[in-house]
């Protein structure tokens, strides 16, 4: 007992100063997970053992994942992306298993089975930190990060018939129409049985569930949904994935959607963890260093593959920029990648020695790609000029100027104000639709952060005559505030804060005016009152 708790003290200190580490490096979260199951296997010499519980609960971070990707995935939603989704989806998932399928089976002489499955692997991007860095950096309002996020969602979707299809292949005992007929019948059982009882089972449960407003019964209405699900489908030959997937997408119909999301966010991440975890117990990181070229080679050669594939597709109705940004974001290859190896090792489609190779090259892809997607806009310009890169501002020609950080609903308001009094203003937002909606609107607006030095520069704040910061979030205020004095010391900050707690936390900072939201909005309210 009391190693197995030392052993669980290590791999929470690890993972956790590893992942400190790597966020300041711009490293995904995923690869400290996964370092630290390899440094945790080498230390309790557990390399290459099979764990079964751990990997049992790991495949439910992938369950969990799926079904919060069934909560986006309405059926109002897939109609209105049906085109980019669907088409761009399936083009970009079949013409790149076709090719590197190809390049497995006559190039590199790989039997059939393993070469279907490598190409099916590696025709997956990474959801999980693709669509973080966009939602991040606010790129996923831009041409290039809808193309993108729609054909994620896809790559997404088409996991559950990967994952079918390797269970089928390692099904030697039935032949191929009785395989299907299986399938055919099985799936109609699970889709029928889980929208129309199942539908009405889960609306009774939350709704029962939420009129308790109990937050511990709602969860746990929550996991019994997608565990009950999951387990149905894995007994009818499916995966749990589709289960959840499927109960995903019954609730996305729902009003309980959000609340949903949001509460099992941390529970999704955490069993996350536990898989990349569980991953990383099975690198031979001895092997890696002796097959290192090889591995790099073989890298190289799928995003290329997959980084023409995207731009071609992508080019049919879009300019090049676009279609080269959406290629450089989708090129590498996805966590998904670790499922799909691991159960076709299980299954014994893929030997231990070609598995650990695959996982390998995967892992190299997951360390570079936050290199590669944060500096997008950077590779894309050496191919075409960009027209929505962050930051990138041309210096203004202006004097004693209001700058407004953030354009939301108050942002708009006073900037409506200042123009019917015809004082001069810049809008700043790190929100390209907000910035959009400002050009509209005849403003002028910039699309950027202003917490980095350039665009402080550009903006000519040392010349203006105030900055008004209209933002929420006190960790951002704070940035920003940090930034402006720490540029020009003597800048008049006028700061929304919405608590006195929230201008305690800042008190330290050289602000000059603080504007509590609520205590202006009651002020107003008495003033009409009396």
């Amino acid at each position: 007992m009391q190693n197995i708790l030392f052993t669980l003290f290590l791999t929470i200190a690890i993972s956790t100063v590893l992942n400190i580490v790597l966020k300041r490096f711009g490293i995904s979260h995923i690869i400290g997970y996964i370092a630290t199951g390899t440094i945790i296997s080498y230390l309790f010499n557990f390399n290459g053992i099979d764990i079964h519980s751990l990997e049992l609960i790991a495949e439910f971070g992938i369950v969990f994942l799926m079904f919060t990707i069934g909560l986006e995935m309405s059926f109002e939603r897939i109609r209105k992306m049906k085109e980019i989704l669907l088409l761009n989806g399936f083009l970009q998932v079949s013409l790149s298993s076709i090719i590197i399928f190809l390049f497995s089976h006559f190039i590199i002489n790989i039997a059939i089975v393993p070469s279907i499955i490598i190409s099916l692997a590696f025709s997956l991007s990474s959801t999980a930190i693709v669509l973080s860095y966009l939602k991040q950096s606010k790129d996923i309002y831009t041409p290039f990060g809808e193309k993108s996020t729609a054909i994620l969602i896809f790559q997404d979707l088409a996991v559950i018939p990967i994952l079918l299809l390797i269970s089928f292949l390692a099904n030697d005992t039935l032949s191929v129409s009785e395989v299907i007929i299986n399938t055919f019948l099985s799936a109609v059982i699970v889709i029928l049985f889980l929208f129309t009882i199942g539908k009405k089972l889960m609306n009774w449960l939350l709704k029962f569930a939420s009129n308790t407003n109990v937050e511990e019964l709602f969860l746990g209405s929550i996991f019994s949904i997608v565990m009950g699900a999951s387990i149905l489908a894995h007994e009818m030959g499916f995966t749990y994935s589709l289960g959840a997937f499927i109960a995903g997408m019954i609730i996305a119909e729902t009003g309980f959607r959000i609340k949903i999301e949001s509460d099992i966010a941390t529970y999704k991440d955490f069993l996350l963890g536990t898989f990349f975890f569980s991953v990383g117990t099975k690198i031979d990181i001895f092997y890696f260093l002796h097959n290192i070229h090889y591995i790099f080679a073989i890298f190289v050669g799928i995003i290329l593959i997959k980084a023409i594939v995207v731009y071609f597709i992508i080019r049919r109705k879009s300019n090049k920029s676009t279609a080269i940004k959406t290629a450089i974001s989708l090129c590498q290859v996805g966590e998904f990648s670790f499922a799909i190896f691991a159960l076709a090792t299980n299954d014994g489609l893929l030997s231990k020695q070609l598995s650990s190779f695959l996982i390998l090259i995967t892992v190299l892809s997951m360390i570079l790609t936050p290199f590669i997607i944060s500096n997008v806009y950077k590779i894309a310009s050496y191919f075409e000029v960009e027209f929505y890169e962050s930051d990138k501002i041309t210096p203004i020609e202006k004097k004693n100027h209001i700058i407004i950080c953030g354009f939301t609903t108050l942002g708009r308001i006073i900037a409506r104000k200042l123009k019917a009094e015809n004082k001069p203003f810049v809008i700043i937002s790190d929100d390209l639709r907000h910035v959009l909606l400002a050009r509209k609107q005849g403003y002028m607006a910039y699309f950027g952060h202003l917490d980095k030095k350039p665009v402080l520069e550009s903006l000519k704040v040392d010349s203006s005559s105030s900055i008004i910061i209209t933002l929420s979030n006190t960790k951002r205020k704070r940035l920003i505030c940090e930034a402006i004095l720490a540029f020009y010391k003597d800048a008049n900050i006028v700061l929304k804060i919405n608590s006195t707690e929230e201008r305690k936390n800042l008190k330290d900072l050289n602000i000059r005016s603080f504007v509590h939201a609520y205590n202006e909005v009651a002020n107003l309210l008495i003033e009409r009152a009396t």
